[in-house]
């Protein structure tokens, strides 16, 4: 039963915090409405011409057109050059295989798998020595063909 008591009093205050930020806010809304017009910003004149003289002083300088027949010109005679290509890399015109991202994605666990294979080869070799069943040259030879064999499949 307190508990339920103190939780109550809780949202209450709760409740009550938010109605005094409520209050602080539309309290500073009112307070902006209520600033003079010198806070409105100035309307500035570009195409419009006002007759009253006391918002001329808003009004923009008129602007002249530039000469653009120089401009085009110039980069007409530029277009009439040839272009030059000096270097072509045949390795950016060349398409990538479609699976090049797979490749790349999959290269740091093929990684990992290899050195646990290798791991796995070791411990089977020795595992061999101890049990007697190989000499030592015949258990060499079987890891020099496997690790070809692997070598031979990466390629």
């Amino acid at each position: 039963m307190t508990d339920t008591v103190g939780k109550l009093e809780e949202e209450a205050l709760k409740r009550k915090e938010r109605l005094r930020n409520l209050k602080r806010k539309q309290e500073a809304s009112s307070a902006e409405a209520e600033q003079p017009a010198e806070a409105i910003p100035k309307p500035v004149f570009r195409n419009y011409r006002p007759e009253s003289e006391e918002i001329q002083e808003s009004a923009l300088e008129e602007v002249q057109p530039t000469d653009v027949e120089r401009e085009i010109s110039s980069q007409l005679e530029l277009m009439r050059a040839p272009i030059v290509i000096e270097e072509i890399d045949i390795a950016n015109l060349a398409p990538r295989k479609p699976d090049w991202d797979l490749k790349r994605d999959v290269s740091k666990k093929l990684e990992k798998l290899e050195r646990r294979t290798q791991k796995a080869i070791a411990e089977l070799i020795r595992d061999r020595l101890k049990a007697g069943q190989e000499d030592i040259m015949q258990a060499v030879n079987v890891a020099a063909v496997v690790a070809s064999r692997e070598g031979d499949e990466e390629d």
